[in-house]
Parts: C-alpha cells; structure tokens; sequence
C-alpha cells in the first residue's frame, strides 16, 4: 500500500511540474533586491503596497496567483502591487511571469537566497503576503495562500490607513 501512494505521489509531482513550456522571450529579467532597496520602496510609497512572495516551484503560489492578477488589475492605481520571487533562478520566475501575469501591473523583484520576507517580519515559508499603509507602514502578514475575500479585506484595510 505503501508503494502504491509513493508511486502516485511521484508520478502526480511528475504530472504538475510537466506542464507545457511558456515563451519568456517577452519577460524581462527580474531586478535584484536587497531588504533595504525593498524598504526605501515602501517607506517612499504614496499608495498602500502588497507584497507578494513567491516561487515558480510553489504549487500554492501557483493557485494564488490569478486572484492576486486580478486584484493588482482592479485597483489601478490606487494600491501597488510587488512579486518578490524567492529561492528561484531567473528562467523558472520569468516562466512564472509570463505564465500568470503577463499584463498585470505588478513590480517583479528578485531574492535568489530568500532572506528578504525575514528581514521584513515574514518567514520563510511561500506564499506569504504583506500588507502595508501608505508610507511603508506593515499592517499584517498572511501566511500561506490567501483567499478572496481575506486579500479583499486586506486591501479595504491598508487603502482606509
């Protein structure tokens, strides 16, 4: 039994990671970031921010992401939105770009070593998303996939601060 559910676990994890290749010719390379350049950014922002940590490899990235594309779609203007892909290399996060948010007004930034979410009062773990006030000012930490009505509560909140 035992060797049954090794053998489907295996073979689903083979199914998820084969998917058809996308074309990121398109896709920049993502900008490396340090935590002080992502804390000048949100100390210098005139709108709330949501920070969004991510991997390609991440499966619940994967499920969050056209909830956050739509969410970075229907505020405009009124709330940035910033990718901060972690633990990654630079084909696997543009593959992920140009697979989920090839429009989206989103600001893709880089964190190969995956420091950055501690520095800023996170984990390690991915998904996790940061929710901060005009000026820089953190207001919450979600961790793990976030829900529609969770990232629409969060966006209500930092936009009224």
């Amino acid at each position: 039994m035992q060797r049954l559910f090794i053998s489907v676990a295996i073979a689903l994890l083979a199914v998820s990671c084969s998917g058809t290749s996308v074309d990121i010719s398109e896709v920049p390379k993502l900008p490396p970031v340090t935590a002080e350049d992502l804390n000048v950014l949100l100390d210098g922002s005139t709108t709330p921010v949501v920070v969004n940590v991510w991997a390609s490899w991440c499966v619940p990235c994967r499920s969050e992401a056209p909830l956050l594309e739509k969410a970075a779609s229907s505020t405009g203007e009124d709330v940035f939105f910033v990718g901060l892909n972690v633990r990654d290399d630079q084909e696997g996060a543009r593959g992920f770009i140009a697979e989920f948010f090839p429009d989206a007004p989103i600001e893709h930034l880089f964190d190969p070593d995956g420091g950055i979410p501690l520095e800023l009062g996170g984990t390690r773990g991915v998904p996790l998303t940061f929710f901060y006030a005009t000026g820089g000012e953190l207001i919450t930490v979600h961790n793990g996939v976030i829900d529609e009505r969770t990232l629409a509560l969060q966006i209500d909140e930092i936009m009224s601060r």
